[in-house]
C-alpha cells in the first residue's frame, strides 16, 4: 500500500497541516534569482513531522542548466535522505519562447550535472503527461519520475514508464501526491538503503534439529557426547581397579609397563592415579 504527500511553494503557509502525510516536496528556487521565502520553515516543519523531504527547482530553460543547478544546490544544506527534483515544465513566460528541443536538452543536462555533483542523493524529475509524452526525447528522468496528471485516481497516472510519485490533484490550490512505496520502503529508498527484516528467533525444535552439512544435529551430538563420557567413566573404573590391585600386591616390570600404556591412552586417569598414589604414600608414612 502506498503513501500520500504534498508539494508546497510560497502559496502555502510556513507550517501546513501534515496529518496523513509521509512525504513533501518544497519549491526552493526558480531561475537564477528567485528563492521561496518560506522554504526553510516549510522544510523544518516537514522534517519535524517525520516526513521524507524533497526540494525542487523550477527552471528558466533559456539559462545555462549548470548555472541554474548551482544556484539551486547552493541554497540547501543537504542531508542524507533529501530528494532533489527538477520541476520540468515550461508554459510560463520565462519558458514559452524556448524551443521544446532546447527544453528537452536542458532537462537531461540539468539532471546529469546535479547527479554528478550529488551522487549520494536521489535526483529525479517532475513532469506532466504532456511534457513526458510529447516533449521528452530520451525517457531519462534520473533516479525517479514524479508524474502529474489531471482527472485520474491516485496511483493511476496512465503511463507505461516506471513512475515513483504521482501528483493526482490540484484541488483547492494544494498539490496532492501519491507514492506507490510504503512509508518504510520510501524512507529506506531515500536513504539509499533497503529495510532489513528481523530474523525470527529459533524455536526449541529448530535448535535440537539443527545440523550443518555432515555434522549431526544438536540432539545427536549431545547423545554422542553422553555415550563417550559413559565409556570414559567405565574405562576409568576398570583402570582404577588395576591400580588398586598393583599398589596393594606389588607389580612386575611388565605389569608396570602395561599400566603406563593404559594411562597414556587415557589421560583422564591421571587425577585418579595421582590421588591413589598420594593416599598410599600417606598410609605408608603413617606406619
Amino acid at each position: 500500500m502506498g503513501v500520500y504527500g504534498q508539494d508546497w511553494a510560497s502559496y502555502q503557509s510556513p507550517a501546513p497541516d501534515t496529518n496523513g502525510l509521509d512525504f513533501v516536496f518544497v519549491k526552493v528556487t526558480e531561475g537564477m534569482s528567485y528563492i521561496n521565502p518560506e522554504w526553510v520553515a516549510q522544510r523544518d516543519h516537514a522534517k519535524a513531522a517525520g516526513l521524507v523531504w524533497g526540494a525542487y527547482a523550477y527552471p528558466h530553460m533559456a539559462n545555462d542548466p549548470q548555472a541554474e543547478a548551482d544556484f539551486f544546490l547552493a541554497q540547501v544544506n543537504w542531508q542524507p535522505g533529501d530528494l532533489i527534483v527538477l520541476d520540468w515544465e515550461g508554459y510560463d513566460a520565462a519558458n514559452s519562447a524556448v524551443s521544446r528541443a532546447r527544453q528537452a536538452e536542458y532537462k537531461d543536462a540539468w539532471l546529469r550535472y546535479v547527479k554528478g555533483r550529488m551522487p549520494h542523493l536521489r535526483v529525479g524529475m517532475y513532469a506532466n503527461t504532456d511534457y513526458w509524452l510529447n516533449v521528452d526525447q530520451t525517457s531519462y528522468y534520473g533516479d525517479f519520475l514524479w508524474i502529474a496528471t489531471a482527472g485520474r485516481a491516485a496511483g493511476d497516472p496512465g503511463i507505461q514508464a516506471d513512475w515513483l510519485f504521482h501528483q493526482y490533484s490540484e484541488a483547492g490550490g494544494l498539490d496532492r501526491d501519491y507514492c506507490h512505496l510504503d512509508a518504510a520502503a520510501l524512507r529506506a529508498w531515500a536513504l539509499g538503503t533497503q529495510p532489513q527484516p528481523e530474523d525470527d528467533m529459533p524455536t526449541p525444535a529448530d535448535v535440537w534439529s539443527y545440523s550443518h552439512g555432515d555434522k549431526p544435529d544438536v540432539h545427536q551430538t549431545l547423545a554422542n557426547a553422553a555415550a563417550a563420557a559413559a565409556a570414559a567413566q567405565a574405562g576409568v573404573a576398570a583402570l582404577s581397579k588395576k591400580v588398586d590391585a598393583l599398589t596393594t600386591t606389588g607389580a612386575s616390570d611388565a605389569q608396570m609397563q602395561a599400566l603406563a600404556a593404559s594411562i597414556a591412552s587415557n589421560p583422564a586417569l591421571s587425577d585418579a592415579i595421582a590421588a591413589k598414589v598420594a593416599a598410599n604414600i600417606a598410609a605408608r608414612l603413617a606406619n
